[in-house]
């Protein structure tokens, strides 16, 4: 049994792509799951235009991955039984991670099963909008859950890293922007360049859901290699590498963080910061948000001599990505560089203040 997982910011974009689904997989059933508020949850099923089941319940915690772990999949797990064989396409509800489904799913069925697809439906003209959105996913209208503090751009960076697939949607109720429509794409193949991008639902490619791979992409501090075919397609986004070995100074690494970010989609990758020097910090900045995580000790190895764009660096260094349009690679590295501790800074051991309130490793 084969089961397609579709992500997105808005029902509108998740219909037009669940149609679309559909009609490439005759006989396969689409389960709608909406969540309201007050902890509502709406289940539809249909066959074909047909709906065959509709069903409400009210959860004591009205939370996303409650919703899924409660009532998404025992119904998926009885429709598993009663589909015979037939794909079945699961529109999740707006604002819900394909990960949380997909990891709900490989947990809570009874029944053999596989992901084929994790597919994120968007609107590519409103890509670089959502991204630069600074309210919450709540406050923008995209969830009913009141302490959701994700910003849209959030959502979207972490499905474009965990999904194989993403199906452009563009819901005859919002005129599609031209323009905006083609900045969008390009910015979708620069922050995820492992996704399948499929001109229409016909086209998705069944199979390309690797579980491990798009978890091990979602993990703080990754970045991933560009596109082979990434030159040369008048792509006004670029992103700039930058691997720098020594600790950074945490004053002067401050300063430059604000320029560092100024004008950059995002803004991703790890750090070694002097002031906490055993900790591996991982950096993410999308849109006019940025924040440092501590992600526990490094690794032991030694660090390589090219850019770890692949996964994470294999001992302590400074790896940053960031992806942005008319960015300066040189300017960058000038200010990653100046950031270092100098040889009489090392040499005297001496503590230094952390502005960051980064805590040492466990």
């Amino acid at each position: 049994m084969h089961l397609i997982v579709v992500s997105s910011l808005d029902a509108l974009c998740r219909q037009q792509a669940c149609e679309g689904l559909a009609a490439a997989h005759p006989g396969s059933l689409v389960v709608l799951h909406d969540l309201l508020e007050n902890g509502l949850v709406i289940r539809r099923v249909y066959s074909g235009s047909i709906m065959v089941e509709r069903d409400e319940t009210m959860l004591e915690h009205g939370c996303l991955s409650c919703a899924v772990r409660l009532d998404l999949v025992p119904a998926v797990d009885r429709l598993i039984e009663e589909n015979q064989g037939q794909p079945i396409i699961i529109g999740l509800p707006p604002a819900v991670p394909a990960s949380v489904a997909v990891s709900a799913l490989d947990r809570g069925l009874g029944r053999p099963a596989r992901v084929s697809s994790a597919i994120l439906a968007c609107a590519p003209d409103a890509v670089e909008d959502h991204i630069w959105d600074p309210h919450t996913l709540f406050e923008s209208g995209f969830t009913p859950v009141a302490d959701d503090e994700r910003t849209p751009g959030e959502f979207l960076l972490g499905e474009l890293a965990f999904v194989d697939t993403v199906l452009p949607a563009e819901p005859d109720i919002v005129p599609a922007d031209p323009v905006g429509r083609k900045r969008g794409l390009h910015l979708i193949r620069e922050v995820a360049p492992h996704a399948d991008i499929a001109p229409a639902a016909a086209a998705v490619r069944p199979g390309l859901h690797q579980y491990a791979e798009a978890v091990a992409r979602t993990a703080p501090g990754t970045i991933q290699e560009p596109r082979p075919d990434g030159k040369g397609t008048g792509s006004p986004f670029t992103t700039v590498f930058q691997h720098v070995e020594r600790p950074l100074h945490p004053g002067r690494f401050r300063q430059a963080l604000g320029i560092l970010a100024q004008g950059c989609c995002v803004l991703r990758g790890q750090l070694w910061v002097a002031s906490a020097p055993e900790c591996r910090i991982a950096i993410q900045g999308i849109g006019p948000r940025v924040w440092l995580e501590n992600v526990g000790g490094w690794p032991e190895g030694r660090p390589g001599k090219q850019p770890a764009v692949r996964a994470l660096a294999p001992a302590a260094a400074t790896v940053i990505a960031a992806t942005g349009e008319d960015l300066d690679p040189e300017e960058f590295e000038r200010l990653l560089r100046n950031c270092e501790l100098t040889d009489e800074e090392l040499a005297s051991g001496e503590g230094l203040h952390d502005p960051f309130g980064l805590r040492p490793a466990s």
